[in-house]
């Protein structure tokens, strides 16, 4: 975590309604053996709780909360449910080479599925989807209890999925009543971590003299934030490049949002501030635009890169290090 740049104000936390979700990630990769073949993470309110893979065959925590929820709800579910994920995969795989008339190569085979639920409404939302090399294969309409076939290789597969009655009632049973039931006993043993508010360190980055401003947050809980540049106390949209929220190694988010200095002159730079907003928190926390407290590329730009790199969860940097596989495999093919 980079250096506090600010004395942060006190805050007071309210309460407030949450949507909290419960979601299994199944990546498979095909044909090649540098990475596992099969990997399944179980992530709660986007926080990763359990992984397995195919090289160690079974489940493994990842928070420890969870040892107190095992004392209810053997181990032994979250490893049968990776181990029956692994051999669908092999199964699976093989029919979506043949549907692409494809023989051989690296292929990557995905699949998300679970739910959301309202703490205060009592509202429910299941989803079921699958990709293959990248792109959506199935996506599941839980409203009208039919499978949507985004390309037509999976119209095949739509056709035999609807016409499995029974299969059709379970997926919707899973999504709608059994993954439910499960969030919320996850949530019940997980509260004081998932229901905590964390507030962020916060710093001014910049490249070079004319690189834009980078405001960046880091070690944020939960991810329900914004972070915007104010001009006058007025929200800024042009020159403004907003960054999506990502996960830090330790269950914190991190996001940032640029701006750009070109038409900005020295003497208006007092007139720009950066705001984070933390759902759950009164106050906003503000950062004047200040050529002092900026860390630049000659000083520490290597250790802020690096910061941000070991801040991203191991599950995006895997799918980006496949995607790379693909890339390069198939650059080579044509070469």
């Amino acid at each position: 975590m980079m250096e506090i740049l600010f004395v942060l104000l006190l805050f007071c936390p309210v309460a407030a309604p949450v949507t909290h979700s419960l979601k299994v990630f199944f990546t498979g990769l095909s044909g090649d053996q540098t990475w596992p073949e099969f990997v399944g993470v179980l992530m709660i309110d986007d926080v990763e709780v359990m992984y397995c893979d195919s090289t160690i065959r079974r489940a493994e925590l990842k928070q420890d909360w969870m040892r107190f929820l095992l004392m209810s709800d053997p181990m032994t579910w979250y490893t049968e449910e990776c181990l029956d994920g692994h051999s669908s995969f092999n199964t699976t795989i093989k029919a979506l080479m043949q549907s692409f008339s494809q023989t051989g190569g690296v292929h990557v085979y995905q699949r998300m599925f679970g739910c959301e639920w309202d703490d205060e409404t009592g509202e429910v939302r299941g989803f079921d989807q699958f990709g293959y090399d990248g792109e959506d294969f199935m996506i599941f309409d839980v409203r009208t209890g039919t499978w949507i076939a985004p390309v037509p290789q999976a119209v095949m597969t739509k056709q035999k999925w609807e016409n499995d009655r029974a299969g059709l009632n379970q997926t919707k049973n899973y999504l709608l009543q059994l993954c439910p039931e499960r969030l919320k006993k996850h949530v019940n043993f997980g509260r004081s971590s998932l229901m905590r508010t964390e507030l962020p360190s916060v710093s001014l980055l910049q490249k070079s003299p004319s690189s834009p401003v980078s405001c960046h947050a880091t070690g944020f809980y939960p991810d329900r934030a914004l972070m915007l540049w104010r001009k006058d106390g007025e929200d800024l949209h042009e020159d403004v490049d907003q960054g999506e929220i990502l996960p830090n190694h330790d269950g914190s988010f991190q996001m940032r949002v640029d701006l750009d200095l070109s038409s900005v002159k020295p003497e208006d730079w007092g007139r720009y501030e950066c705001v984070f907003q933390l759902s759950g928190v009164k106050e906003d926390i503000i950062m004047k635009l200040d050529k002092a407290v900026i860390r630049t590329n000659s000083t520490n730009s290597a250790h802020f890169y690096t910061a941000l790199i070991r801040g991203v969860g191991s599950l995006f940097l895997l799918l980006v290090c496949i995607t790379g596989i693909i890339i390069y495999r198939r650059r080579s093919r044509k070469g």
